[in-house]
């Protein structure tokens, strides 16, 4: 297993929502204060396209997502991961390869409200920021 310091790994059930969000945010956070910490998301059960409100959503917040497609997770993208963070989902037989996984199952639904949902999630990712496998 070679893990990637830095590396974050969000996953949720259909990468389309709160896997995504998590990532983009995660990485906008990073670069903001010079980390060189990078995030990805995944879906365990992958959407064919990210929902119209969340793509609204995070392009209201300056973050364009159009064109992008969830993926399901590899074994090399969570072997890699310092950090797997899951949303409401089970990783299977991936979830022993993850070096440590974090469940974040209460967060709302994107789709009740994505505001609310994005402020939890973003809340979160400052607070893993601040976590040593993140330093410079």
């Amino acid at each position: 297993m070679v893990t990637e310091q830095g590396k974050v790994l969000f996953v949720c059930l259909h990468g389309s929502a709160k896997s995504l969000i998590a990532a983009e945010y995660f990485n906008r956070l990073a670069a903001a204060r010079g980390l060189a910490a990078r995030a990805t998301s995944v879906g365990t059960e992958p959407d064919d396209a990210i929902p119209p409100r969340v793509t609204q959503g995070l392009q209201d917040d300056g973050i364009d997502v159009a064109g992008r497609r969830p993926r399901r997770p590899a074994p090399a993208d969570v072997e890699a991961a310092a950090v797997v963070v899951t949303f409401g989902c089970d990783l299977g037989e991936l979830a022993a390869r993850a070096p440590r996984i974090e469940r974040w199952d209460d967060v709302p639904l994107v789709s009740e409200d994505f505001r609310r949902a994005r402020d939890v999630i973003v809340a979160r990712v400052t607070g893993l920021l601040r976590d040593p496998a993140f330093a410079r």
